[in-house]
């Protein structure tokens, strides 16, 4: 039986960053359903919500309302919207005024202020911890790894550089990741300069089926990506895992969001915000 379909969209005066996420959230609890999503950023006047209602006037059907998310600020730009036929979900509309009525104060509805402090300390910290991270992404650099929060290692595709680059981008946490290779699986040992952090690195593992389908996208037919190297590479690592104490997760049937939360806690990581 085939999945019904729906149009959603997520609108925003800023990046589409926070109401994407929020709207997804919400979408991932109906698994019967399948969602045409679109993203429109940066609605900051009554024009461009005009033309935002023009799609999303052109996206209904009979009987099938688009659903749109937003996190608009400005009233006017916001009433545009909700004059078009669709479910309107206001994320501001519905958490700010209680809000303000719990705290006494009018809050700033100002556009674009989750995002626009870019000289602030805290947006300069996640900016060093993707160069961090990129500099020392698949093990291309021990230099400096004494700087790391936490240095995921794992077989080849394991999900470590998304996740790496998440915990950075998201919470300014500089996290470096290394690749076990046959060569390590043959010295029955982690390299020395992993050794020397024991206590900051992370294991990422996933299942062979998946490890073998992720690779033959990359190198189709090759043994890299044969399920019977994939089984040896996945084994050998869970073994080498449990051997040096390291903890770790598998990675198969979770989100980048997920992992990257579980690392921050069992890693005991400070979260520093996000964008």
């Amino acid at each position: 039986m085939s999945r019904s379909t729906r149009r959603a969209f997520f609108i925003s005066d800023g990046t589409g960053i926070t109401v994407e996420m929020f709207g997804h959230s919400l979408l991932t609890q109906f698994e019967e359903i399948e969602f045409q999503q679109t993203v429109i950023p940066f609605v900051d006047s009554t024009e461009k919500a005009r033309d935002c209602a023009t799609q999303i006037n052109a996206a209904a059907t009979a009987g099938s309302r688009p659903l749109v998310f937003t996190t608009l600020v400005n009233a006017e730009i916001r009433d545009v919207i909700r004059r078009a036929d669709c479910l309107l979900l206001d994320f501001f509309e519905r958490f700010l005024d209680p809000l303000e009525a719990e705290l006494g104060t009018r809050s700033s509805h100002a556009i674009g202020r989750s995002h626009g402090r870019v000289g602030n300390k805290e947006y300069r910290d996640r900016i060093d911890a993707v160069n961090f991270t990129l500099a020392h992404d698949d093990g291309m650099s021990h230099k400096e790894l004494d700087m790391a929060d936490v240095i995921l290692v794992g077989v080849s595709r394991s999900g470590k550089t998304p996740t790496s680059l998440y915990l950075a981008l998201q919470f300014g946490v500089k996290a470096a990741n290394y690749p076990l290779i046959p060569e390590d699986f043959a010295r029955g040992a982690l390299p020395p300069a992993l050794l020397e952090r024991k206590e900051r690195l992370f294991g990422l593992t996933i299942s062979p089926e998946r490890l073998a389908e992720i690779r033959h996208e990359r190198r189709p037919g090759s043994k890299y990506a044969s399920i019977e190297n994939c089984r040896h590479e996945v084994e050998q690592a869970e073994a080498m895992m449990r051997r040096h104490e390291i903890p770790w997760l598998n990675s198969t049937t979770r989100s980048i969001e997920e992992i990257a939360a579980k690392v921050l806690h069992e890693v005991k990581l400070e979260r520093h915000g996000g964008f």
